[in-house]
């Protein structure tokens, strides 16, 4: 029998699904793959029944649904004065992973490289990978993860197609400041580059911190794909409803590709986003609140524990330092509190592709339930 692609030769199983499993086989408390065990708001909920029920359950348009697509337009103009067609810009997807999988089809060609900046998501590189590309790793520097320009651009090619950024960012949670972003947009604009931003955390964000659109830089508008989705603003990661805003050209292709691999997305659960989003300004703060205090709570026991690091700026995520618990690496050091202190994280060198920082870090995410995070905290007591 013939084997299967080579495309896929080196693919492994997604880390977030094995540690996921290894929880449940060892009935650990489950901090690592990054959504809320607990539900979103019952109000939203209760307006995805009621558009089932008025009959919104047949294929919606493959671009999506326009009453949503117009809302994405509507509160990128209102947050943002960013301003998208609907029409022709906004395109509905599976999800923030399926929109980042149709640009990096829709952009490489064989042998052109993205720049990736690590740690980064997984599907980053697996998406480069099945379009025929090569990821060329920049390291974020722990422990700011702070990105040194020269190393950045000494990384670009003549082949170098389009940097990925994530902001905020999983998993250090971090916010790029307005600084980072313009010398990011200045190279961008320099070597011609593309720039897809992932922006799925931009309402996660604590202390004052704000979230600056890449496509709002001067300059930036027109090469800068920005990938967005309703899952972690809402709490619902299940509904997988998530976009694309691009200039038309580059919608267009996205479009081309969507429309053979998924044609649509989930009509009611369109039409109930729209909503949500038509609520964001009276939603944010208690969403923002809630967050807040898990991430203050788990901060301050983790401190209590004796890990030394700052708290996070944005995102669900807490990259901790582990060097001064133990000589293991973050993957042999995972293994031991799942199967020792019965808690469950990711090992971030799996989001690394050259540096070897992500061996002296473990990613914990809070976006959990008190109890949930009060019995995390009292499995780790024994460290």
């Amino acid at each position: 029998m013939k084997d299967t692609a080579l495309r896929i030769s080196e693919f492994k199983d997604s880390i977030f699904g094995v540690i996921s499993k290894l929880a449940r086989d060892n009935s650990a408390v489950n901090l690592g793959q990054g959504f809320p065990d607990f539900d979103g708001p019952e109000w939203l909920k209760e307006i995805a029944h009621q558009k089932m029920q008025e009959g919104h359950n047949q294929y919606a348009p493959f671009q999506g649904t326009p009453f949503l697509r117009q809302e994405v337009a509507n509160y990128y103009k209102h947050f943002y004065n960013l301003k998208y067609n609907p029409e022709t810009e906004i395109t509905i997807t599976v999800g923030a992973t399926e929109a980042i999988y149709l640009v990096m089809n829709a952009l490489i060609n064989p042998g052109d490289e993205a720049i990736v900046l690590e740690p980064f998501y997984d599907s980053y590189v697996a998406s480069i990978k099945m379009a025929g590309g090569v990821p060329v790793p920049v390291t974020m520097h722990a422990p700011e993860f702070s990105v040194d320009p020269r190393e950045l651009e000494k990384a670009i090619t003549s082949r170098t197609k389009l940097l990925i950024l994530n902001n905020p960012h999983n998993p250090s949670g971090k916010v790029w400041t307005k600084e980072e972003l313009l010398m990011i947009s200045e190279l961008a604009q320099k070597h011609d580059l593309f720039v897809m931003s992932d922006e799925v955390y931009e309402f996660l964000l604590f202390d004052g911190a704000k979230h600056l659109p890449t496509a709002s830089l001067e300059g930036m508008f027109e090469r800068t794909i920005t990938v967005s989705s309703a899952g972690k603003t809402f709490g619902l990661t299940g509904w997988k409803i998530g976009w694309i805003c691009a200039n038309e050209k580059v919608s267009k292709a996205c479009r081309l590709i969507h429309q053979y691999i998924t044609f649509s997305v989930s009509t009611p659960m369109q039409e109930a986003v729209a909503e949500g989003l038509r609520r964001l300004p009276e939603y944010l703060p208690g969403f923002v609140s809630l967050y807040k205090g898990k991430r203050d709570y788990f901060y301050q026991e983790m401190k209590k524990l004796g890990f030394e690091f700052k708290s996070p700026l944005g995102t669900y995520f807490m990259m901790v330092p582990i060097s001064s618990k133990t000589k293991l690496s973050d993957v042999d050091y995972s293994m031991k509190l799942i199967q020792d202190n019965k808690v469950a994280t990711v090992p971030p060198s799996a989001f690394y592709l050259k540096s070897t920082e992500g061996e002296r870090y473990l990613r914990f995410c809070f976006a959990k339930k008190e109890e949930t995070l009060m019995s995390a905290v009292a499995n780790l007591q024994g460290l």
